[in-house]
């Protein structure tokens, strides 16, 4: 098993910065390909970014490319997602994400194991 616990959401005005961390335990880091999702009431969990353990290949929905950076850090066992320029329509709870599979990694049915959530909130 996996456990993946995130930090790092909260409220913040329109065009500001936050940056969202997840720690991983339970299996080899580098075996792990991350991502990270986020969820409205009432919609499906939207695919945000994913990174391999492997090459470290980074991929970005549409809606967040050139403002959002996936990152991780091997020493410390975790992923992070910086986000910048926030849109109110980011507002959503973001999930963390891991798989050890090494297909496509840009669904919600790609990955395995799940964190808690963490609400993020932007205010226009």
């Amino acid at each position: 098993q996996v456990q993946l616990i995130e930090s790092g959401g909260g409220l913040v005005q329109a065009g500001g910065s936050l940056r969202l961390s997840c720690a991983a335990s339970g299996r080899t880091f580098s075996s792990l390909n991350m991502g990270w999702f986020r969820q409205v009431p009432g919609k499906e969990r939207e695919f945000v970014a994913a990174i391999r353990g492997i090459g470290r290949i980074t991929y970005y929905a549409d809606s967040v490319k050139g403002r959002f950076t996936i990152s991780r850090d091997s020493a410390a066992t975790t992923v992070s997602l910086q986000m910048n320029s926030l849109k109110p329509e980011d507002t959503a709870v973001y999930y963390c994400a891991a798989t050890v599979r090494a297909t496509r990694i840009q669904g919600a049915a790609d990955f395995d194991f799940w964190g808690q959530g963490t609400q993020v909130t932007v205010s226009s």
